[in-house]
């Protein structure tokens, strides 16, 4: 029950009430890694404490900061101890800190690589080493990570190389805590849990590959959290139920397809007729039909628990976004030398706007001081202990549209077309986004509207654009690669959204001969695909043909069939497939 008496939604009691009972698992076998809790606010804090009160009274717990550095992270020298006592004193980091408790990483979707690979790795093996200033430091590092997802974005998530070593996945959005019966709680918690049988790993292995799971881990996570599952329950073998709790906790929510439907008999041969059916006295003891085999029951457990919205949209081919990196239509990293995100230092000379990173040379230079002779209150510094700070900016993006103008349809095609970049322009002051549009008719492709973000200027530039004519499709796709290729070389990220049917009858001579307007619109598809840039292939045909499909799998482009689509569909399309790039 609610705190209101109110019976909670089916569907918040059931996230609320797996999340908890994961929280145990991971307590009881902490080589499960963790959760992932995107979202639910007073709802994760909950399931957090219920993962340390599992774990038992005393055990530490840290909180990771979003800019925490190596040498806290990992352990090194204590710089303060080092320089009073002119010897090397180290300390450990934060990770050490943790063994045997819970780390916590707020704000996880923001985490830079650099620091989710030594987490990673300690999770891997259990110690953290840290090699640095001439020492070598190895701790014992065993600890349960929590990773807290707060993305408004579908394609804001914490590191893969984090989340896929993490046993559960959870997506609060806004689920409350709830008061609910505790049906997980165990009388009494054994020890020791039999080795699975091979119905048990066979119906494991077979979700997994049901569910299009490529992940060598999800299965080995879904036989721990079974074993575990048993642990709670007080049982010596793992049965069933422990299987199906395993694999909708773990399976689940990385399922990336649906099943393939079963085969169907082959034609010609006449189903045999069903048997007559048990007398009264021998139905308590047969039931109709063989036992259902373990997989089965497995599959359509984790089937049942899936929301059904995300069971439509597996169906319809797209894919259950775990937490995964950014896409590359929100704008890739680049190192950068003087501004940006700190991403730690390197050795080198403060020149040419470079920054020294004071603490850092002090640091490389502190064992060193007996060596060298210094006196008591100062610091011999030599150039080899010079440290500058290096940074990361996140790159601007650039939506470049190819808008096939020619036709009797034009009229609609940019009309759709200019309402999506308006649409995208409302955005881009936030987003640092820039909005371009190229235009094909007749035998030429021209840039209609530069890279921009002013909404003023896109507007007045799209009011007047002309349609009609033949389709020079190899011009166009030409003209956008090379816009984007120049937004590229200037810093930014592209991506391509091309309106199209496909249909190409101008070669990019400017002539019309049909095989070689196809040719040409081929090679000119192949030359966006081998250049890397992200892209999506709108199919805006009023009946959708190959040709628009085979040209977006030359691309290498996401390809949207959207033959009815108003500026707001095309708008949600291309956010989804710069998501999905």
């Amino acid at each position: 029950m609610s705190e209101t008496g109110d019976t909670p939604p089916p569907m918040q009691s059931d996230i609320w009430s797996d999340a908890l009972l994961a929280a145990r698992l991971c307590a009881i076998d902490p080589s499960l890694g963790g959760l992932v809790l995107r979202s639910g606010g007073e709802a994760r804090d909950a399931v957090i404490a219920a993962l340390v009160d599992g774990l038992g009274s005393g055990v530490p717990v840290r909180r990771l900061p979003s800019h925490i550095d190596d040498e806290r992270l990992l352990g090194g020298l204590d710089l303060g101890a080092t320089l009073s006592t002119g010897r090397a004193v180290s300390r450990v980091g934060l990770l050490a800190e943790a063994d045997g408790g819970v780390v916590i990483v707020p704000m996880a979707e923001r985490m830079a690589t650099s620091t989710a690979a030594p987490i990673a790795a300690a999770l891997d093996t259990g110690e953290v080493i840290a090699e640095r200033e001439g020492m070598a430091l190895r701790s014992p590092a065993r600890f349960t990570i929590v990773l807290l997802d707060d993305g408004v974005e579908p394609d804001e998530r914490p590191p893969v190389a984090l989340a896929e070593r993490v046993a559960f996945w959870f997506d609060f959005g806004d689920v409350r805590p709830l008061q609910l019966l505790d049906s997980h709680a165990a009388t009494t918690i054994i020890g020791e849990v039999n080795a699975p049988s091979g119905d048990v790993l066979d119906a494991i292995a077979a979700t997994t590959l049901a569910l299009g799971i490529d992940s060598a881990r999800a299965p080995n996570f879904a036989l721990r959290a079974a074993r575990a599952a048993a642990i709670l329950a007080g049982r010596s073998a793992i049965t069933e139920d422990d299987v199906m709790i395993a694999a909708r906790l773990v399976l689940g929510p990385r399922a990336t397809r649906m099943p393939a439907p079963p085969e169907a008999e082959p034609e010609g041969e006449a189903p045999e007729p069903p048997p007559p059916p048990p007398p009264e006295s021998e139905t308590s003891e047969q039931e109709s039909g063989d036992p259902q085999p373990l997989e089965d029951v497995v599959l359509e457990a984790v089937l049942a628990s899936l929301p059904k919205d995300v069971l439509a949209q597996i169906a319809a081919g797209g894919q259950r976004r775990g937490p995964q990196g950014r896409g590359q239509g929100k704008g890739a990293k680049q190192k950068s030398a003087t501004r940006g995100r700190p991403v730690g230092v390197r050795a080198g000379i403060p020149r040419g706007g470079l920054r020294l990173s004071l603490i850092d040379t002090l640091r490389s230079a502190a064992p060193w001081q007996r060596v060298r002779g210094a006196e008591a209150g100062r610091v011999s510094i030599r150039r080899d202990d010079l440290r500058i700070r290096r940074f990361e900016k996140k790159m601007e993006a650039t939506t470049i549209f190819a808008v096939d103008a020619s036709g009797s349809s034009a009229l609609a095609r940019l009309a759709e077309a200019k309402g999506a970049v308006e649409l995208l322009l409302a955005e881009a002051y936030v987003k640092r986004a820039q909005v371009a549009l190229v235009a094909f008719r007749g035998t030429v492709a021209e840039l209609i509207l530069p890279p921009t973000r002013s909404l003023a200027r896109a507007r007045k530039s799209l009011g007047a654009l002309p349609g009609g004519g033949g389709t020079p499709l190899a011009s166009g796709l030409n003209a956008a690669r090379e816009l984007a290729e120049a937004a590229r070389k200037r810093g930014r990220t592209p991506f391509l959204v091309i309106l199209t049917d496909g249909r190409a009858n101008i070669c990019s001579k400017g002539t019309m001969v049909g095989q070689a307007a196809e040719d040409d619109a081929e090679a000119a598809a192949k030359a966006i695909g081998l250049s890397g840039i992200g892209s999506a292939f709108v199919d805006i045909s009023p009946r959708p043909r190959p040709e628009g499909a085979k040209l977006a799998a030359i691309m290498g482009a996401r390809y949207l069939p959207l033959p009815r689509a108003d500026a707001r569909a095309m708008h949600a399309a291309v956010k989804g497939a710069q998501h999905a790039d």
